[in-house]
């Protein structure tokens, strides 16, 4: 009779292997949890300096629109007030036009937020795969 010694060399050599190589597994995977936080840490602050910096251009383009607006209306209010009229809703509809044009290019040329990771991943695969 034999016990489960003899029976099992290979599998007694296979399982420090397999361990190995879950360990091996887990770690690239915890490297990459690690590096996707960071990512995302990264773009939600940067998120939040664009919008809040875009908010105040926002406001002080409003406020100096709406100043030269009155400007004009003021200067050819006794002459030519509607024409002023016309020709200032002209230029803030072609501005506005302007505006939703290059906000449409900039949202389609937008590259990967995690491009860092992705390319680890890749790496990993290229290692990983004969």
């Amino acid at each position: 009779m034999t016990d489960g010694k003899d029976a099992g060399p290979d599998s007694s050599a296979n399982r420090p292997s397999l361990r190995r190589l879950a360990a091996a597994f887990l770690g690239l995977l915890e490297g990459h949890v690690e590096l996707f936080g960071v990512e995302l840490q990264e773009q939600k602050g940067h998120l939040l300096k664009l919008l809040l910096l875009a908010g105040f251009c926002l406001v002080f383009a409003m406020l100096l629109l709406v100043g030269l607006s009155a400007l004009v209306m003021v200067v050819f209010w006794d002459t030519y007030r509607l024409q002023a009229a016309i020709g200032l809703c002209l230029f803030h509809g072609l501005g506005c036009l302007f505006c939703i044009w290059r906000l449409r290019a900039m949202s389609d040329d937008e590259s990967s937020p995690f491009s860092a990771t992705l390319e680890e991943l890749a790496r990993d695969r290229e290692r990983l795969l004969p």
